[in-house]
């Protein structure tokens, strides 16, 4: 099974969003919008992996750590963002980080 952090993007949840309409609507069941939720999170966990290659390098104080299920989830503050030229400054950031790895789950499905 894929990771189910990204439902709660903008996407994943303009995705929930449009899926729970068309079941109000009575144009999908509700056993076809959890289909669709599952091949959204096969296909972004793929595309984060495969086609993703920029890197950003981070610098802050570490407020929190917890590791937790095989997911390490870090609480950073005043934290900086560097990429080549660009520089973010943010007051606090959560940063949720799981295996990248195939989890042994059939990704041929």
């Amino acid at each position: 099974m894929a990771y189910q952090l990204y439902r709660n993007t903008t996407l994943g949840n303009s995705l929930q969003e449009s899926l729970d309409e068309l079941i109000q609507s009575q144009q999908i069941t509700p056993q076809l919008a959890l289909q669709v939720l599952l091949q959204f999170d096969k296909a972004i966990n793929a595309a984060l992996a495969q086609r993703v290659r920029n890197r950003v390098n981070f610098r802050g104080s570490l407020n929190t750590y917890r590791f937790c299920d095989n997911v390490w989830t870090f609480v950073l503050n005043d934290v900086e963002f560097r990429e080549v030229t660009e520089l973010v400054k943010v007051d606090k950031v959560k940063i949720v980080a799981c295996d990248g790895k195939n989890t042994g789950s059939n990704t041929a499905e």
